[in-house]
């Protein structure tokens, strides 16, 4: 096995496990409809298991790969299926934590590298509070304040992966302009969300490119917002996660690693990529907009 479970994050832990139990099934033959009785729970829960949605006993394991005809393999998965049980930092608000975010901040904590398209809001990781505040409160109408707040205090604590001192990751994020002139909590909070934005563009390890309204229609503008996350590389060059696409929708979210649809995306970025401002001319663009906030 190329990957290592040492000092692993519970997600991609969950992530692994599942996806070595997936090729034993499919070594063995057997499709997920065969295996689930086999192994007495649904369909859907095997699905969840073979994609990281949800950790097994280690006793599961024995009992899959000897369904699976590979029990020498039950030792090394129940080390996946141990480091599951690791608790992350972000485990302390797992009450306010959707079941298909928790997979993604697994990921966000060890990203190497991230790609960005927005066309709506200001991504989560460069939020400030009371932009964040607004923006979740609009989504949670009948949610305590209490919520609202917990909420709140795991987007910011997120956001300290942008900064981390060891190995901090990549970020190529575009946003399209309207999500500039969208005016989420009024001018003042406008105009402090536009201020953080400008401060992000001097990171070294952010590139903030900004999309014109009086742009060109290019491959992938219309794709909608979607994240682009790369992996770091293990000591054999291998990755230690597959390129995956984050889409976030109304009622939960879609993650791919199908190397076929993941291009598609790549290719999408490109496009976008393309068609936004450069770095220098972005930044203009974001003071310029907070200029006009500051008057209102």
């Amino acid at each position: 096995m190329a990957e290592s479970v040492e000092n692993n994050d519970s997600t991609v832990a969950r992530r692994q496990l599942g996806r070595h139990l997936r090729k034993l099934r499919e070594d063995a033959g057997m499709t997920r409809e065969q295996s689930a009785p086999e192994l007495e729970i649904s369909v859907s829960t095997l699905i969840r298991i073979e994609t990281g949605k949800t950790g097994l006993k280690t006793s599961d394991v024995d009992t899959m790969c000897r369904l699976y005809k590979q029990p020498e393999m039950a030792d090394a998965l129940k080390a996946y299926a141990r480091a599951a049980k690791t608790k992350s930092w972000y485990r302390q608000y797992k009450d306010v934590i959707p079941e298909w975010f928790d997979v993604y901040i697994g990921l966000e904590q060890i990203a190497a590298k991230f790609r960005w398209h927005e066309g709506i809001l200001v991504p989560g990781i460069l939020q400030t509070k009371d932009y964040a505040a607004t923006v979740i409160r609009a989504h949670n109408p009948d949610v305590s304040d209490d919520e609202i707040d917990r909420r709140v205090q795991l987007r910011l604590q997120r956001q300290a992966v942008l900064t981390r001192p060891v190995s901090p990751p990549e970020w190529h994020i575009v946003l399209n302009e309207a999500v500039l002139r969208r005016q989420i909590g009024g001018p003042l909070v406008m105009h402090e969300q536009l201020d953080r934005l400008l401060e992000v563009t001097a990171l070294p390890n952010v590139t903030l490119g900004i999309i014109p309204l009086d742009a060109d229609v290019d491959y992938g503008v219309l794709s909608g917002p979607f994240l682009i996350l790369d992996f770091p590389t293990n000591g054999n060059g291998q990755s230690t996660e597959p390129t995956t696409v984050y889409v976030e929708g109304f009622i939960g979210a879609l993650y791919t690693d199908d190397e076929e649809e993941v291009n598609r995306y790549r290719t999408a970025f490109t496009g976008i990529s393309s068609a936004a401002l450069s770095p220098g001319d972005s930044k203009a663009s974001i003071a310029k907009v907070a200029k006009e906030m500051k008057r209102k």
